[in-house]
């Protein structure tokens, strides 16, 4: 059987549209080229300057989602740097209609990058990200190694993006499931503020990564395959996401409690989590409840997550409109509905949360971060 793990810890996925490349302006004098860009939270259009990327685990699951958004989105690249493992070495990915072939990362230190998205695991991660910080290179880091270092942002940008300062060399991707989560409790929090709450985590077989996509498939089809997971996933649901800890939490669990207080800035905030794994393939769903400090009506509580950037309210069940892994798929927003009071506490509130947690939840807020410095001139 193979290791039991998170995809962030592997070797290590389609977005809004953006407007199309602009000619300059009239007054452009600046050497480097710039495209015109418009990303989440910062929603003026800004010229953002041509970058050197480089993708380390690009062949990944989450690496090529990556190539994808940058992509989609229209990012500014000048030149595309791709680092895999020595097995990949040589071979080609085709990268807005061209061929560009894979590096080592010994190679990839010498070539000048200015930004490198690493989504290669954490063991990766700690040998190299500090390598490529020390020639200057920003590194936007998808594992788990810097997270909760208290020398490293850990960064959602339309939450605590304005958080980076120049210094920030190695920035650190949130946890998928803890991305979806903050992004619906950060509007509520500033409003209500959360003290405690339970969240229930239904996740997709793609947070473990291409393994274990394959083993739902050959299950479903009546194949041996080798399992990346303890048990059968296909008909089946698995509490057991990433190791088991000595306080009976597993470590995704325990991201979640942690992670949610370094991104909200609040050390009170008190969350206990149970993490499943379900033979999904779609995203991320979450059953949460939080109880507030302050008073709440329903519909505040609505306004401020239909105005938050990034969410989409679907909260309509009388219609049968709610949120579904399904219609997440693809999407970089995160959905939010079964908006709800607990029917013992005035000050708790129910909801569910779903998102691809291989775009917003990793690959899309890696990009986005990179966009958001670029968009305040960190590169010129």
């Amino acid at each position: 059987m193979l290791g039991y793990t998170q995809l962030d810890e592997l070797d290590s996925i389609d977005g809004f549209t953006i407007p199309d490349k602009l000619q300059a302006l009239d007054n452009y004098s600046q050497t480097a080229p710039k495209t015109l860009c418009y990303g989440h939270e910062f929603t003026n259009f800004a010229y953002m300057r041509s970058l050197r990327v480089a993708v380390v685990g690009a062949t990944g699951l989450v690496g090529r989602t990556m190539l994808k958004v940058l992509e989609e989105r229209g990012f500014p690249v000048s030149e595309l740097i791709l680092v895999a493992s020595e097995k990949s070495l040589g071979s080609k990915i085709v990268f807005s209609g061209s061929e560009v072939e894979v590096v080592s990362i010994e190679n990839a230190l010498e070539m000048g990058a200015d930004v490198a998205l690493f989504s290669a695991g954490g063991a990766i991660s700690l040998k190299w990200a500090h390598k490529f910080a020390e020639k200057g290179v920003t590194v936007i880091d998808n594992s788990s190694a810097f997270r909760m270092s208290p020398n490293h942002k850990l960064i959602i940008p339309e939450i605590n993006g304005s958080d980076l300062v120049e210094g920030d060399l190695i920035i650190a991707n949130p946890n998928c499931t803890t991305m979806q989560l903050v992004m619906a409790l950060k509007p509520l929090h500033d409003r209500f503020r959360v003290k405690r709450g339970v969240v229930n985590t239904y996740q997709s077989v793609t947070g473990t990564g291409q393994a274990a996509i394959a083993q739902l498939e050959a299950e479903r089809r009546g194949d041996e395959v080798e399992k990346v997971y303890p048990h059968n996933i296909d008909m089946n649901c698995l509490p057991h996401c990433d190791v088991f800890q000595e306080n009976g939490y597993t470590k995704e669990e325990m991201k979640v409690h942690f992670e949610t207080k370094k991104i909200l800035g609040d050390e009170e905030i008190h969350l206990s989590c149970t993490a499943v794994r379900v033979p999904v393939a779609g995203g991320h769903s979450e059953a949460v409840y939080v109880e507030f400090e302050k008073d709440f009506e329903l519909e505040e509580v609505r306004k401020l997550l239909e105005e938050f950037d990034g969410l989409i309210l679907e909260d309509d069940p009388q219609n049968n409109v709610y949120p579904m892994p399904l219609n997440a798929r693809g999407n970089d927003d995160v959905f939010v509905g079964r908006l709800r009071r607990d029917l013992a506490y005035e000050k708790g509130l129910h909801m569910w949360v779903v998102s691809d947690n291989l775009r917003k939840g990793a690959a899309t807020n890696t990009i986005q971060i990179a966009e958001y410095l670029n968009s305040k001139g960190r590169w010129g």
